[in-house]
């Protein structure tokens, strides 16, 4: 009788391989988890469900109180600006939700302006890209001791005011109230959308210088101008992945430097009210989780590559 053998596709090695190479990437960060961020994360957990005190022979006594923290956290502590914590949720994920697109075009039009052919363009990407080697913190500074931070608030105020801004969109354009508005505030804090963008800007610019002279040059021989050509060659070319990846970039971003944050050191350093304070590092956890996992679903529905889901 002869052997049958079964056939073993041959793209079978192919995939073990890439999830090995998976795990082994992923080491260093899971080796980082474990070892310095496991244990807070579990006190935190443990102490968002308790009252913390001191011992009275030193250290930390722990009493059990359920969800006294949870509870009192939205009914009857306040913010540091005296605002009920359900409000400020509410206030950081419209805020994050709506500066996310904002960045990630913001980001894709500066990558775009930094890698067209000008003269002085080296000069361009070493003033855009200097903030973000030396530290935005340093070279906001810089520039406060060079001019006067008086003088800098003040021409920046009196150009990219709400008011200015807002007038000049109604009187020039036939735009809704509602969205001038929203344009107006967008650039109002166009320094600090500027300083949110410098990563996502390097990122596009990598995939866009990877994308390959001939194809445009082939798309002027057709006649394509410039409209039809980021369309139909830039964009499909920069890939989903790139855009995935610099959408929850920014996200968590975003959440990292939330006035939430500076909530939490408040209640569990400055109130002393620490089992107060793992109760809203907790839920803000859970909140930042939630979100990503709204994100990936947005991205599945769309079939974005890299997220879709294979049968």
């Amino acid at each position: 009788m002869k052997h049958i053998r079964k056939r073993v596709p041959a793209r079978t090695g192919f995939h073990a391989s890439r999830k090995i190479n998976a795990v082994i990437f992923l080491l260093p960060w899971l080796t980082g988890f474990f070892l310095f961020f496991a244990a807070p994360v579990y006190d935190s957990f443990v102490y968002s469900f308790s009252k913390v005190e001191v011992g009275a022979e030193g250290g930390m006594k722990l009493t059990f109180t359920g969800l006294d923290n949870y509870t009192g956290l939205f009914k009857t502590e306040v913010s540091s600006d005296n605002r009920q914590f359900m409000r400020v949720f509410i206030e950081e994920n419209i805020r994050i939700f709506v500066n996310t697109p904002i960045i990630l075009i913001f980001s894709l039009f500066s990558a775009i302006l930094i890698n067209a052919k000008f003269r002085g363009r080296g000069l361009a990407r070493v003033i855009f890209f200097l903030p973000i080697v030396i530290g935005l913190d340093i070279a906001r500074n810089l520039v406060t001791v060079t001019s006067g931070s008086d003088i800098v608030d003040s021409s920046v105020g009196a150009f990219f005011s709400d008011g200015f801004i807002m007038g000049l969109l109604m009187e020039n354009t036939f735009l809704p109230r509602e969205v001038a508005r929203f344009i107006a505030g967008a650039a109002e804090g166009i320094f600090n959308l500027a300083s949110s963008c410098g990563v996502q800007t390097l990122i596009f610019l990598a995939g866009l210088q990877s994308i390959g002279g001939a194809i445009y040059e082939s798309a002027d021989i057709e006649g394509a101008n410039a409209y039809e050509k980021f369309w139909k060659i830039t964009f499909p070319m920069l890939g989903n992945n790139v855009i995935v990846f610099v959408v929850i970039y920014s996200f968590v971003d975003l959440f990292l430097t939330s006035n939430i944050a500076d909530e939490i050191y408040i209640f569990a350093f400055r109130r002393n009210a620490i089992g107060t304070g793992a109760a809203l590092s907790v839920v803000y956890m859970l909140n930042v989780i939630i979100d990503l996992l709204l994100l990936l679903f947005i991205f599945t529905r769309h079939g974005i590559s890299g997220i879709k889901r294979r049968h």
